[in-house]
């Protein structure tokens, strides 16, 4: 699967733009604040429907403007296909396949699947377990329709009832009948997830180490451990038992929505204890794990965004990055503040690449 071409209209800082990209490297190079990440966020917003970096659609629309459209045409095995999105201000998002507008977003999920590389990924190792969930959930869902009907389900009804605990506990009645029924269809979903999460972490564990000891050609010992409380617990029975501290907290204490995936290197937490380099190696890790697993999957390679790693890694982890690259990792998007160096670091594997000068939401095509 490839992106050949990619139109932008009052997307973040891009007026317009229309380019034409290489099936193989695709290097982005310009100034910090130029718009070399919005490109890639604007690939990113094609595949899963949402933005990388933005909380909110209406936040990707230029200042000034109040609409924004992204569209681009992939070669696929089923040949051509143009995908378009527009958000207008005040109105429901559009997102398109053939021209033929989606009845539900999560239809498209994983049909055209990207993995992005980007500085902010350490915040898998240092933030809570939401940022944990959510990427191992998105890897999930890309690959399993079903595991991202059951997940939106799920969500959707523990906000339901955490909604019905903070009015029990401003009213000071509560309605238990009316709670059970919200709990038995957390109980129903949430054992669905709590399975198939499990499954999938002892499917991707293999395949992250045998990245992780290539970047850090080591046998550092490495693990990530999924950890859930229905691992031990009774879910039924622990939503019945934590009614009244739930009514206190006003929220569901007792859940999938707690779930967690522990990393450790050795006998060690790497929040805790990892130095940088390994924290640095540990992620590259997880996202090679993350492309080569829905490979496997979908039988075609993701789209790989790098958005400004080689300013983040040290001369050794991006010489283990390039042997990958020089292997070929399908079609590759890079984005560098330093053309000269993504140009010598390209030329010292011979592969050949298509470099876009980005300024100040203009792109222009140039020749290495």
């Amino acid at each position: 699967m490839q992106l050949k071409q990619l139109q932008l209209l009052n997307f973040k800082n891009y007026e317009e733009a229309n380019l034409q990209f290489s099936s193989r490297i695709n290097v982005l190079v310009g100034k910090n604040g130029s718009g070399k990440t919005n490109l890639l966020d604007a690939i990113y917003y094609l595949s899963l429907t949402k933005s990388a970096f933005s909380s909110s659609d209406n936040q990707c629309i230029l200042h000034g403007q109040s609409y924004f459209m992204v569209k681009g045409k992939f070669e696929t095995d089923l040949g051509a296909k143009e995908i378009a999105s527009s958000v207008q201000m005040g109105s429901k998002k559009v997102f398109l396949e053939e021209s033929v507008p989606y009845d539900k977003l999560s239809e498209h999920i994983g049909k055209y699947p990207v993995v992005l590389i980007a500085p902010d990924d350490v915040d898998l190792v240092k933030e809570g377990s939401e940022s944990r969930r959510k990427f191992f959930d998105s890897i999930i869902s890309q690959i399993d329709k079903r595991y991202l009907e059951d997940l939106m389900q799920y969500n959707h009804a523990l906000k339901q009832r955490n909604s019905l605990l903070k009015m029990f506990s401003e009213r000071g009645n509560p309605d238990w009948l009316v709670l059970e029924s919200f709990d038995h269809v957390l109980v129903s979903l949430g054992k669905s997830i709590f399975e198939k999460r499990n499954a999938f972490a002892k499917e991707f564990l293999p395949v992250f180490t045998k990245f992780f000891r290539f970047i850090v050609q080591d046998n550092e010992e490495t693990d990530l451990e999924y950890t859930s409380e229905l691992k031990t617990k009774d879910f039924a029975k622990e939503l019945v038992a934590a009614r009244q501290k739930d009514l206190v907290l006003q929220r569901t204490s007792f859940g999938v929505h707690r779930d967690d995936y522990l990393f450790s290197l050795g006998t060690s937490d790497l929040k805790k204890l990892g130095s940088q380099g390994q924290q640095k190696s540990f992620i590259i890790a997880l996202k090679l794990a993350q492309f080569e697993i829905i490979k496997q999957h979908k039988g075609y390679k993701p789209i790989l965004l790098l958005d400004d790693i080689f300013d983040k890694l040290d001369d050794f982890r991006i010489d283990r990055l390039l042997e990958l690259i020089k292997v070929d990792l399908g079609q590759l998007f890079i984005s560098d503040a330093r053309p000269e160096r993504t140009k010598g670091l390209l030329e010292r594997i011979k592969v050949p690449a298509v470099v876009f000068s980005v300024n100040k939401g203009k792109v222009s095509q140039y020749e290495q």
